[in-house]
């Protein structure tokens, strides 16, 4: 494998393929002064530094979003406009872009087009050396509240001068961890932080800290990983996310390899909300959940049910009118659950199922559409069920269960209904056994019905779309039952 040093900033440039942002972190700049101040000087510092940062060498070739608008011409060219609409500046919209080209006109790293329009670095792109030895992983910092960011970029900076400040949030609902990974410019910044007298400390507690290296050697040994498995954990600690240099070094490896990868190991891919997301191997079939859409209206929240509700008593009579079974998640005991659709609601399909569910578990119940982020965040999670569903699928031959056609799970298997001769025995590629989704719901404290996830059966659901690289053409949907 070529080993990329630097990125040309002459043309032509190669397409680099797209790869999944950590969505686990966020990475911003430090800024000395950090206090907000409504002295223009000091504004002005702080929004050129923290444009300097989305376009510096610890951030622009990890960040997915940012890498692309900075390919995505050849002169590497970025619209000003753009980078203002980003959260982090937002504080400074009111002065308007013109302040801010005035702003950018005085950095020594970027430069400006003729016009104002335009902002680009003055130099090559270079990939950091040693980033995983200058980065320290700390916890302890709490809930997250507003001023944040800010507070924790000040309270590194005590220690030595700081690359970048990586707040680490759970997938699917981006909640903070309470922990961060904080990448110092130099190894001087390591040792102070480490080998601080008295320990580093967050309103009044002291943190848990450690270096990287440090943090990804626990998790394999609480995990008790050895030999490859270990390997491939720190590998994806170490390497998780978006990264061009990477993305850039599989390129030069040829189509002919490539080719050859790909035939091996076809991408898969499922449909949500009708957009194609591909499946990622993480956490054993995940998607990015940036990628998925926000479709407002596409679920409802029910309450009221007194602690225990059928997915059966649900998803039966919404059989009438929706051709996809919803997605139903209800933890045993709560007395709300919610129920996703494929698609927007209009006002006739919640007057439906008003109509045809008022009451679940004997007890009458409220259907009310579900908040925004509740509903994308409970949409993001229905993505990765799909996924893991796929992602599955595939590892055991598709339609066919482990052997796929002919083998145990083929044809003349054993099916989900005790008879022999059907497809997909042993289980069934896309059926779960009866009643299987009732044994969740008693077993499980949390009993969330994933769309076909491979470790719940779930009747009523529908196959999610799995496109490969050898097999171009979409399977047809199966309406029924599925695991």
């Amino acid at each position: 494998m070529a080993d990329v040093a630097v990125i040309s900033a002459s043309p032509p440039r190669p397409t680099v393929v797209a790869s999944v942002l950590d969505v686990t972190t966020t990475a911003v700049p430090v800024v000395d002064g950090g206090d907000s101040s409504s002295n223009e000087s000091n504004e002005e510092t702080r929004a050129l530094a923290q444009v300097e940062f989305y376009f510096a060498d610890s951030n622009l070739p990890y960040d997915k979003f940012m890498w692309s608008l900075h390919t995505a011409n050849d002169e590497h060219w970025i619209p000003i406009a753009t980078i203002a609409s980003f959260k982090r500046m937002r504080e400074f919209q009111a002065r308007g872009v013109e302040w801010l080209v005035d702003a950018l006109r005085t950095s020594s790293e970027l430069e400006v087009s003729e016009d104002g329009t335009n902002v680009r670095r003055i130099t090559e792109v270079q990939e950091p050396k040693g980033a995983f030895e200058r980065s320290v992983y700390a916890k302890g910092f709490g809930e997250e509240v507003p001023g944040i960011q800010r507070k924790l970029e000040k309270f590194f900076s005590k220690y030595g001068k700081v690359a970048a400040v990586r707040l680490r949030r759970m997938d699917g609902t981006k909640a903070f961890k309470g922990s961060v990974f904080t990448e110092f410019v130099d190894y001087k910044g390591v040792e102070a932080f480490l080998n601080a007298d008295p320990k580093p400390s967050w309103d009044g507690n002291e943190l848990l800290i450690m270096s990287k290296g440090a943090y990804v050697e626990m998790k394999i040994k609480e995990k008790g990983l050895k030999g490859k498995a270990a390997v491939v954990k720190r590998d994806h600690i170490t390497r998780k996310g978006f990264d061009a240099f990477r993305e850039m070094r599989l390129a030069t490896e040829g189509k002919k390899g490539k080719k050859e990868a790909e035939k091996a190991k076809p991408e898969i891919f499922v449909e949500v909300f009708g957009t194609k997301l591909r499946v990622l191997e993480e956490d054993g079939g995940s998607v990015a959940p940036e990628e998925v859409p926000r479709v407002r209206g596409s679920a409802l929240r029910f309450s009221g049910c007194g602690g225990e509700a059928s997915f059966e008593e649900i998803k039966r009579p919404l059989k009438e009118r929706f051709s996809r079974p919803p997605f139903v998640k209800f933890s045993k005991g709560d007395d709300a659950g919610l129920v996703g659709f494929d698609k927007a609601l209009d006002e006739e399909d919640i007057a439906f199922v008003k109509e045809k569910l008022p009451t679940l578990n004997g007890k009458s119940v409220t259907w009310e559409p579900s908040e925004e982020e509740e509903e994308h965040a409970f949409g993001i999670e229905r993505a990765h069920a799909a996924a893991k569903r796929a992602l599955g699928n595939s590892e055991r031959g598709g339609r066919g269960g482990r052997g796929g056609r002919g083998g145990r799970g083929g044809r003349g298997g054993r099916t989900d209904r005790g008879n022999r001769g059907g497809r997909g025995g042993g289980g069934g590629g896309n059926r779960a056994k009866d009643g299987e989704d009732e044994k969740v719901g008693e077993k499980r404290k949390r009993a969330v019905e994933p769309d076909g996830g491979h470790d719940v059966g779930v009747r009523g659901q529908g196959v999610p779309i799995i496109v490969t690289a050898s097999a171009p053409k979409k399977p047809k949907l199966d309406g029924g039952e599925s695991s």
